[in-house]
């Protein structure tokens, strides 16, 4: 059961930065739900000599995971918490606090790590977050005691051990190195973050820092955040902070959006192109959403002689929301390329730049689980998993192939190239929709259950279905109730392209703004009618029906 968490949080002035609390959900962090548990270690009581090893191995980072976490006043066996935690002496806070920032000095190059005391089961306990050092590699002294010897430290799994051979040549080799999303941008400064967006992030994830947002300063909290890096007198935004915290990154990012472009043909020649753009987890929320609504769709074939009809998706939601997520975290935001997902009536495509880190390449690629490897963006993962958009880290792979599996669908199609220059994901659609195209016939309308306009809408926008008897008074019912009732009428009409004027008179309307509003823009909004000129003030222009708009009418033709 989890353990209830009660937060104390000290009077601290703006200046004790290292006291404010964590931009992260305390409970969420102690189980493990939103930090791996290679990242979380935990202390029975305060061993000086234990955890500035710890603290040293989180700041080395060699996977680039992006640090770690110390919680203190909690014990563990095999690594997992025990609860009720023990606690620390409340008297002695104070003096741990103190003699962690001479822990710190003894640390080369000096490292501070943040400290938040916090209050669970009536116990005290503190945490302390060590993220990834910008100037690897760390040493710390073997002991505290004379004659002690200054080693490296690193994590591996969730043990802290002295870096020796391979693993020390690999260490040495990230010196003054940084992922580019932990970076230093110098084209931005910090009115370039957009505070609204800061503090929704910490009301989602739950975080104590929400309500101590409101009233200190703007440095201090992306201080506090770490998405801010500097001197006071030249502070700057790193650049995960402004991919997840400006309104518009694509100023300091060339093209970093999602482009979804949807093919409604084999051939390419018919197919509509729509821009993701905004904060890094905003336009992936909308670029999955407007999938969902409009691309994915539930198909139901009658089974003979059983009585239960078989239920699947052309694309599993749950694969694709994976899928895109992953695209997202892995991608290289220096390049100035978008994510691009190629929507086919036979797949989806979503493909990204550049490829997998080595030594991942197309053949390691092929298993379903990939192991233990560096990572090159250590703070996007950290903030796409505190909004459970993304999976643990080595466990979006295996979510894939799950969900295309329960769906029936057939394996995705992972790819890269030799050079690793980009990485390409193939969703291929169910096999029983390609089949039946191929018989001439797909699945009939008396097997699409409309019971809304929800439902109405995502056939009408999906992959080409045949037609049958029965269903017409349906589909009239739905688009009177919930469109309005000369829906048909205005369909039919426009079949061939004809001015708003002309409509409108055949429809014995007057031709005012507000039937434009009742009768002809909800057409357009949901995609059964378009423009012939995409300006609106064009005196030619003319309106005509979409292939959307057609299937619906080819449905109505059927009326019984």
């Amino acid at each position: 059961m989890d353990a209830k968490i009660n937060i104390f949080v000290p009077c601290f002035t703006d200046l004790e930065i290292n006291n404010m609390a964590l931009p992260i959900n305390i409970q969420d962090l102690i189980h493990g739900h939103s930090v791996e548990w290679e990242r979380l270690e935990f202390k029975r009581g305060w061993n000086p000599e234990e955890i500035i090893h710890s603290i040293c191995a989180f700041a080395n980072d060699l996977h680039n995971w992006g640090g770690g976490y110390i919680v203190v006043g909690i014990a563990e066996q095999n690594g997992m918490l025990v609860l009720p935690p023990t606690g620390l002496p409340q008297d002695q806070l104070d003096h741990i606090q103190g003699e962690l920032i001479k822990l710190g000095n003894q640390i080369q190059p000096t490292y501070i790590p943040i400290a938040q005391p916090y209050i669970m089961d009536g116990q005290h306990i503190l945490v302390l977050w060590c993220p990834a050092g910008d100037n690897r590699p760390y040493t710390a002294p073997s002991t505290l005691g004379k004659g002690a010897q200054r080693q490296s430290y690193v994590r591996v799994g969730s043990r802290s051990i002295v870096a020796q051979g391979e693993t020390l040549r690999r260490l040495q080799e990230l010196t003054a190195r940084i992922p580019f999303d932990d970076r230093i941008n110098q084209t931005a400064t910090i009115q370039d973050f957009d505070l609204g967006l800061i503090q929704a992030f910490l009301q989602e994830v739950k975080s104590d820092l929400y309500e101590e947002s409101k009233h200190i300063s703007l440095v201090n909290l992306l201080r506090s955040m770490l998405i801010a890096k500097g001197s006071d007198e030249n502070l700057r935004p790193v650049n995960a902070g402004l991919l997840f915290f400006s309104k518009e990154p694509e100023r300091f990012f060339p093209r970093s959006w999602i482009e979804v472009v949807w093919h409604r043909d084999d051939v390419g020649d018919n197919f509509t192109e729509h821009y993701f753009k905004g904060a890094l987890h905003n336009q992936l929320r909308d670029a999955l959403s407007f999938i969902k609504t409009n691309v994915i769709h539930e198909h139901v074939k009658k089974v003979s002689r059983q009585a239960e009809a078989l239920r699947f998706y052309n694309f599993p939601y749950e694969a694709v929301e994976e899928a895109l997520s992953n695209a997202v975290y892995h991608k290289g935001y220096d390049l100035g390329k978008p994510i691009e997902v190629q929507i086919w009536p036979d797949k989806l495509n979503i493909l990204s730049y550049p490829g997998p880190i080595p030594p991942v390449d197309s053949q390691i690629l092929q298993n379903r689980k990939i192991e233990a490897r560096d990572y090159r963006n250590r703070r996007i993962g950290d903030f796409l998993k505190e909004l459970d958009l993304t999976e643990g880290r080595g466990s979006g792979f295996p979510k894939i192939y799950k969900e295309m599996r329960k769906n029936g669908s057939p394996e995705p199609i992972v790819y890269t190239d030799e050079q690793r220059i980009l990485f390409l994901m193939t969703l291929p659609v169910h096999p029983l929709l390609l089949e039946q195209e191929s018989n001439g016939a797909s699945i009939g309308v008396n097997d699409l259950l409309f019971s809304n306009l929800e439902e109405l809408l995502n056939y009408s926008n999906g992959v080409s279905n045949g037609v049958s008897n029965g269903v017409g008074n349906t589909v009239q019912s739905i688009i009177d109730s919930e469109i309005h009732d000369k829906a048909i009428k205005m369909l039919e009409l426009l079949l061939e392209p004809i001015r708003r004027i002309e409509l409108f008179r055949k429809m014995t309307l007057s031709n005012q703004s507000k039937n434009r509003a009742k009768y002809l823009d909800p057409l357009m909004k949901i995609g059964w009618v378009t423009k012939e000129f995409p300006d609106e003030n064009n005196p030619r222009q003319k309106y005509f029906i979409t292939e959307s708009g057609k299937k619906i009418l080819n449905l109505l033709k059927t009326k019984s």
